[in-house]
């Protein structure tokens, strides 16, 4: 099992999660972060004053997927997420030992 932790901009978080769904995943948890990569923030101008923004707001969600999905799912957050622009965000890959439903008690990818 893998955990895949997909940073994307705030305005494709439903086509992601929909997109997740289409895959057979639909338990996601979203958080809301922000953060910075390489274009380092943005810089407006409002009213003739410049206005840096070091941060820009983005969404984090988590999902737990079977390792056999890793490829098809990734594609699919990557067409889902992508608008071609600088802060389309990134997807990260964590092994996952164990997963326990604590209702039932089951456990490994029958949890998911």
């Amino acid at each position: 099992m893998l955990k895949l932790e997909i940073v994307v901009r705030e305005e494709k978080v439903m086509e992601v999660v929909a997109a997740l769904e289409r895959c057979g995943y639909p338990a996601v948890t979203m958080y809301p972060v922000e953060g910075r990569g390489s274009q380092k923030g943005l810089v407006e101008q409002f009213r003739g004053r410049k206005y840096e923004i070091p941060f820009l707001p983005k969404i984090k969600l988590e999902v737990v997927i079977r390792d056999e999905d890793y490829e098809r799912v990734v594609e699919t957050i990557i067409t889902a997420a992508r608008t071609g622009e600088i802060g389309d965000g990134k997807i990260f890959a964590c092994p996952i030992a164990d997963a326990v439903r604590i209702r039932t008690g089951e456990r490994k990818e029958v949890a998911l």
